[in-house]
């Protein structure tokens, strides 16, 4: 019997595979679904690093969007100050910013939980963007940080637009962080954590240790936040406070639970949801020629609307849906087999 592939090898076939479809895509479509799938992208690996820490670590956080401000604004800080630094780089830097800061936390709120984990990751959401007010000079205030975006690099200059050039950029970063966090979830970190998720006293008494895989998680996920942060800015040419608001980390959560606990896949679910969704109430509301308040609120009460349909058809969310039909339809296929 031939070896197996090497996990990481495996994912990273999968992501050029996936890499090459948005190319695809992007090349068949316009600007405006060029950033919509970019819009997409980010928000995939956002939640891709929540759901190791609240699916699989069984961490719940409600500060999710505070890691995602840290690296737009390292990302913002970087290009503004240093205009030659090289998109990679700076890249690279919002994620180690977001994992410095996943330390920081982590470390901090070990010995939480429930309830109290929750509390605290909350006061890190509702507090983090009120920095940039404190420091107006530095951040930028209210206002934020505008910054003119690296564009698609004269090589080529008629193959790929801007647009379609950012959604590459986006969804190149989202795939490695996908990569990472698809190997460490399914390698040893990964069973500590989903043993720490079932019953941390019983995962102590196995030799895990607790708080330092607690720690590694809060790491990974706040560098996959972060990274989500520097692309989501580099898509805007921006990052203002009030983009990282509490909201966001409620939506974050909420799209998680929509999507589906425990698996890359829900995440992917939640990200679409995230993005189409908030299209669909938008168009809708035009639609209907609705006062401009009931249009601005719509897109948010549609989304809930959305969650709680889901969630009461289908309580393992949309992936937990398409798995167990999936099985439903293996199974009289097996049956017949045997027979």
């Amino acid at each position: 019997m031939a070896p197996s592939t090497h996990p990481l090898l495996r994912h990273g076939l999968w992501a050029l595979a996936a890499l090459a479809a948005v190319a695809l895509l992007t090349a068949a479509t316009g600007p405006v679904t060029d950033l919509r799938v970019a819009d997409v992208g980010l928000h995939l690996l956002a939640v891709a690093g929540l759901q190791l820490l609240v699916g699989t670590s069984g961490q719940v956080s409600l500060g999710h969007g505070a890691f995602m401000f840290v690296g737009a604004y390292t990302m913002a800080l970087l290009v503004v100050n240093l205009p030659a630094v090289p998109l990679a780089a700076g890249m690279a830097a919002a994620c180690a910013a977001g994992c410095l800061a996943g330390l920081a936390v982590g470390a901090a709120t070990a010995r939480l939980h429930g309830p109290y984990l929750a509390g605290a990751t909350l006061m890190l959401a509702v507090g983090l963007p009120a920095v940039a007010l404190r420091f107006p000079d530095l951040l930028g205030g209210a206002n934020g940080l505008a910054f003119t975006a690296i564009g698609a690099p004269p090589a080529l200059s008629g193959l790929v637009d801007d647009t379609q050039w950012r959604a590459l950029v986006v969804w190149t970063a989202a795939l490695l962080g996908l990569v990472v966090l698809a190997t460490a979830t399914r390698g040893r970190l990964g069973r500590h954590l989903r043993a720490l998720r079932d019953d941390p006293t019983a995962a102590a008494l196995s030799g895990i240790p607790v708080g330092r895989a607690r720690v590694t998680a809060f790491v990974i996920s706040a560098g996959a936040g972060s990274l989500a942060g520097a692309c989501q800015a580099y898509v805007l040419g921006t990052a203002t406070p009030s983009t990282y608001a509490l909201t966001l980390s409620l939506v974050l959560l909420a799209a998680l639970v929509l999507g589906g606990l425990g698996s890359l896949w829900g995440a992917f679910w939640a990200a679409l949801a995230i993005v189409y969704v908030e299209v669909a109430g938008t168009e809708l509301a035009h639609a209907l020629h609705l006062d401009t308040d009931v249009r601005n609120n719509l897109p948010v009460v549609f989304f809930g609307a959305v969650l709680i349909t889901v969630v009461l058809a289908w309580p393992r969310g949309v992936h937990g849906a398409l798995a167990a039909l999936g099985r439903r339809f293996r199974t009289p296929l097996q049956t017949g087999e045997a027979r």
